[in-house]
């Protein structure tokens, strides 16, 4: 069973699975929350014991010190996995960090498309978001609601990254 170290081979190397073997291929996610145990626990109590007998710089003193973990941290890990019973191929990629978990859950819809068969747009996860512009016709009775900047782009006036007038001396 391979683990992979980045996301994103994971999310290709699924990908193709999932093309190639739409009704049997299977995805499932955990998500572990754990207490350290006693002996990490001490660990750490020791590692912030060294740290407070270390003489600080003035100025990193009165800063709270953010590198020592607190002793009772709940250590949390995300797991996706790819599976395919027939040919036996799974693919794993396990992550402890926040902000990937969200992006990985919003990809799993995309991989999902190829077990329901709903064809969709592909997209190229490497590439930039472009912006959608989206426009909407308006009848006699609706209000416009218009974008300030967008209105101060256009006027050439106050667009906030122009020079300053300076005033003169009396």
């Amino acid at each position: 069973m391979p683990t992979f170290k980045t996301s994103t081979e994971w999310y290709e190397q699924s990908s193709l699975l999932l093309k190639a073997y739409p009704s049997t291929t299977r995805i499932t996610s955990k998500y572990r929350v754990q207490k350290p145990t006693p002996s990490k626990i001490k660990k750490r109590e020791r590692y912030a014991a060294k740290q407070a007998d270390k003489p600080k710089p003035e100025a990193a003193s009165e800063a709270p010190d953010s590198t020592t973990p607190a002793a009772d941290e709940l250590t949390a890990s995300f797991t996706l996995k790819t599976y395919e019973p027939a040919s036996g191929a799974c693919l794993k990629y396990e992550t402890n960090k926040a902000a990937e978990v969200g992006r990985l859950i919003g990809n799993l819809s995309r991989l999902g498309r190829h077990m329901a068969a709903i064809p969709g747009a592909t997209e190229d996860l490497s590439a930039p978001a472009e912006p959608m512009d989206i426009s909407t016709p308006i009848g006699e009775g609706d209000v416009k609601m218009v974008d300030a900047a967008a209105t101060d782009k256009a006027s050439g006036g106050g667009g906030g990254g122009g020079k300053k007038k300076k005033k003169g001396k009396k």
